[in-house]
């Protein structure tokens, strides 16, 4: 394996300073093969003689491996996060545009980017190729993964797609044993936001031509209007109506519309022990133990075609022009749609600019024109609720930091994210191989048939996810009250199947999205979680506080309270709610 301390040089891994190992090769779960792949990751804090305080931090769809941006408060000396005692490590997803491979990496088979036709992955994945990672930095065994959403996803399939007995324990949060057909729905009518897009262009949107003729990629240039309609879109499903109401209300808020949360304030333990809001208080287990005192690899050529197929699955492409990719000497497919091995030689010019400025109704649309006034129609601009105002921002926004085919490559890894799918890879031994694999078959007789056939199917395929779930290590789950995304009875799913597991519910006004924003409540849990199942660990710190300090130029004063100090690229933090 190679290594650097920099970045992948694309335009997105710049934005964190961050390592990053090149892999020689690594095969997914769909059985493609590729080549010289590029992790990122960072790491804070630092490992023990055993080589076992390790705790592994998973981000989130739009996340980097920046944990300090995004989960910023619960980092730090005497936080749930300690790099003074644990060895922390976050590493980026597959399909991320923020270092590992993914869409906007070079292809070293073509010398291109991957673009569309970058492999689908799934968490699965994620896992194999961070235990490599792991491994080469001296890792024996991880104390606890911990993520939230997709995050919890790769959380959950940790422990069973590494050795047995490598992960001690589990923390997700926000999340499911597997995607369900409501979120399922969410993503498609997101990719089909960025597909409608006149600029997605097949997803080869990056290729164009300089002033001398020649093809350069420009990852600037992409669907943004798409990108930013996916981006608002997904936005509501991360917050709660009353969220938006407590905040904008018709126009600038209404602050006399107050909620009663039926959670008290930091949380509650629900399932896996006594009813309680103290983190420190045994759970059964704990007090069970205090009583005893002790995936056949294509060619290249098929490889590309099936992965730009399932990248573009479901785009309604009505170009006439055939502007999809240069170097072929076909046509279109039969369904209308252009394919990397069927494609005319036709190149987009140069003089197209649409996507290229500002959004159509964008913040920055709209302020550019403030000064405008329509002609015989009166003076007035059209109302704009703050509501808008505050999503085209967060359109805007993210259109400057993600990439679209990355957007549409990670909401397809969500889509197969089930953990009672038996992984393809046994070079591990892991749990995940040995599963049994999910046998379904289709009914061709009457609705009654049908119906009793489908209800066999949910029976046997909930019998095969609680196996699952039933080799996972000790966990604290925790759910948000409000989450309308990942609701509440998914985690109590995942409570009821893991043998030694506490259920914890949050209040939050926010949705989904508070398991990046109730940084308290959060700090408080996981780290009285950690002190309870691995104490020993707290017997000593690994790094003194003074030296820490030194170190990352800090002092206490920086780590007082859990308010929102600074912005966060990565996550949901705003210091500043004005800025729109």
């Amino acid at each position: 394996m190679a290594s650097s301390s920099s970045s992948s040089n694309n335009p997105f891994a710049g934005l964190i300073s961050q390592n990053t190992t090149i892999i020689p090769s690594f095969t997914l779960e769909s059985g493609v093969t590729l080549q010289d792949v590029p992790v990122a990751y960072k790491t804070w804090g630092k490992l023990n003689e055993n080589g076992d305080n390790c705790l592994v931090i998973c981000h989130a769809l739009t996340g980097s491996a920046d944990v300090e941006d995004w989960w910023g408060p619960l980092l730090g000396p005497d936080r749930a996060f300690d790099p003074t005692r644990f060895f922390i490590f976050c590493a980026n997803v597959i399909g991320s545009p923020y270092g590992t491979v993914s869409s906007v990496t070079i292809n070293p088979e073509t010398g291109r980017p991957f673009g569309p036709e970058m492999p689908g992955s799934s968490p699965k994945d994620d896992v194999r190729l961070h235990y490599i990672i792991l491994k080469s930095l001296g890792v024996n065994s991880v104390a606890s993964v911990i993520g939230g959403s997709m995050g919890g996803m790769t959380c959950l399939e940790w422990p069973l797609n590494s050795p047995p007995g490598f992960v001690r324990s589990i923390v997700p949060l926000a999340t499911s044993a597997r995607h369900s057909a409501w979120c399922i729905s969410w993503g498609e009518a997101q990719r089909q936001s960025i597909y409608s897009d006149p600029d997605y262009k097949d997803g080869y949107y990056f290729e164009k031509q300089n002033e001398n003729g020649e093809m350069i990629n420009d990852f600037h240039q992409q669907p943004n209007r798409g990108l930013a309609a996916a981006r608002m879109a997904a936005l509501l499903t991360y917050r709660s109506r009353d969220s938006f109401e407590n905040r904008f209300g018709r126009r600038s808020g209404n602050k006399n519309n107050k909620t009663t949360n039926s959670v008290p304030k930091g949380g509650v333990r629900i399932m896996g022990g006594e009813k309680t809001t103290d983190p420190s208080s045994l759970s059964d287990s704990d007090f069970a133990k205090a009583q005893q005192k002790n995936s056949v690899q294509k060619d290249n050529v098929t490889a590309r075609e099936i992965a730009w197929r399932e990248h573009n699955d479901g785009h309604r492409s009505n170009s006439s022009t055939g502007i999809s990719r240069r170097g072929s000497d076909s046509g279109k497919s039969s369904n209308g749609i252009q394919t990397p091995d069927l494609e005319k030689s036709l190149i987009l010019q140069d003089n197209d600019k649409i996507g290229q400025g500002v959004a159509l109704g964008s913040v920055a649309a709209l302020n550019q024109n403030q000064d405008n006034k329509l002609n015989n129609e009166g003076d007035k601009q059209p109302k704009i609720f703050s509501a808008q105002s505050y999503l085209r921002y967060q359109g805007d926004k993210f259109t400057s930091r993600f990439d679209a085919n990355c957007y549409i490559h990670i909401t397809r890894k969500l889509d197969n994210h089930d953990l009672s799918l038996p992984s393809k890879d046994s070079s591990l031994n892991s749990i995940s191989s040995k599963l049994q694999p999910q046998i379904i078959t289709t009914s061709t007789t009457n609705d009654q048939d049908f119906n009793s056939d489908n209800e066999e199917l949910e029976l046997d395929l909930e019998n095969l996810l609680s196996k699952a779930l039933s080799f996972e290590p000790p966990a604290l789950i925790i759910g948000i009250e409000s989450d309308g995304l990942f609701t509440t009875s998914e985690q109590k799913e995942l409570a009821k199947f893991i043998p030694d597991a506490e259920l914890i519910v949050i209040p939050s006004l926010d949705g989904h999205d508070g398991f990046l924003l109730e940084f308290e409540a959060i700090n408080g849990w996981i780290d009285g979680f950690l002190k309870r199942k691995m104490p020993e660990f707290f017997k000593n710190r690994i790094i003194s506080i003074d030296q820490y300090n030194n170190n990352n130029n800090k002092n206490k004063n920086n780590q007082n309270g859990f308010e929102i100090k600074k912005e966060s690229v990565f996550g949901e933090a705003e210091a500043d709610v004005t800025r729109w």
